[in-house]
């Protein structure tokens, strides 16, 4: 049994993870009870009975409970010999891919991104909050950090780092890192021209509403390209691609075009049948601050946009 003996708890009673990995060299599907028990033939079947039943085995990556889950050719499997595994799960986020330097979520409308002083003094959960918790329940040592916003009641996609080097890397080149951000919206009224671009400079007021103004010394220079995907019953359904990432600049500009986002209560009329701001982060594309591999991300648009156009 000396394969799999846990090792004493270490400093600050943090008994660090026992993670034995086994891949399926063979050239056939096996089911998983039938592979770990030809895997660790000194094991007794019970334990591997009892690792399964409380989650400490993943096969690539996924944890799993089911004795006959598939084992693929060449499949990984692995058992955590410390405590099972940390399943996330939450009614508003959605993890979509995970490494050892960054987070990509899928966050639901309502959910704030990171706290404001109120929001803190409150103790309200934040996309930040919970997967700080998450993180830290792995391993207490562990950290996350924002890396951009979506506004409150804004859905979709996300991006956080899991280290100060992942972080500083995509904040600072960000404008390079990133590839497309696409987000789509429901509007009110039928938008024409059916594509385009619009460019205007946005400031702030004391109010912090943002506004478009022709004086480049006012703000800062916002770029947004619109595509009509479908319109009719008096809303339109775009997408909408940033070439610039400034705080509320679709929400302005699509106002600028005359069809504000339903819903929109600072930027349009604030009814809308959806009761909720229509617009929804769907792609995510950017270059890996470590690897710089591509990754490309996709979340589908809510169903209910469909149902007024």
């Amino acid at each position: 049994m000396k394969d799999y003996k846990r090792k004493n708890i270490g400093k600050g009673g943090w008994e660090p993870d026992r993670i034995l990995r086994r891949q399926n060299k063979g050239d056939a599907e096996v089911k998983l009870m039938e592979f770990m028990s030809a895997s660790l033939p000194d094991a007794k079947r019970s334990d591997i009975k009892k690792w399964l039943k409380f989650g400490h085995f993943a096969v690539n990556g996924v944890v799993t409970t089911a004795f006959d889950a598939p084992v693929s050719p060449e499949g990984v499997v692995e058992l955590n010999l410390t405590r099972p595994f940390v399943v996330f799960s939450h009614p508003r986020l959605k993890i979509v891919y995970e490494d050892d330097d960054i987070i990509v979520v899928d966050k639901g409308y309502g959910l704030l991104s990171v706290g404001t002083e109120s929001s803190k003094r409150s103790n309200v959960e934040t996309a930040y909050s919970i997967l700080r918790d998450y993180v830290k329940s792995i391993h207490p040592s562990n950290k996350i950090f924002i890396v951009h916003r979506l506004d409150r009641d804004t859905s979709g996609l996300m991006v956080f780092a899991k280290n100060v080097e992942a972080k500083e890397a995509l904040q600072h080149n960000w404008n390079n890192m990133v590839l497309e951000r696409k987000y789509v919206a429901l509007l009110d009224g039928e938008l024409s021209p059916e594509s385009g671009e619009i460019r205007s400079h946005l400031a702030e007021t004391s109010q912090h509403e943002v506004y478009s103004t022709d004086d480049e010394f006012e703000g800062k220079l916002a770029v947004t390209r619109y595509k009509v995907r479908r319109k009719g019953k008096g809303h339109t359904l775009a997408e909408f691609s940033l070439d610039t990432g400034r705080k509320n600049q679709i929400r302005v500009h699509a106002r600028d075009l005359g069809c504000p986002i339903t819903g929109d209560k600072k930027y349009g009329n604030g009814s809308g049948p959806l009761h909720r701001l229509a617009l929804h982060a769907e792609t995510l594309r950017f270059a890996h601050p470590v690897t710089r591999h591509d990754m490309n991300f996709t979340s589908p648009v809510p169903s209910q946009f469909y149902k007024y156009v």
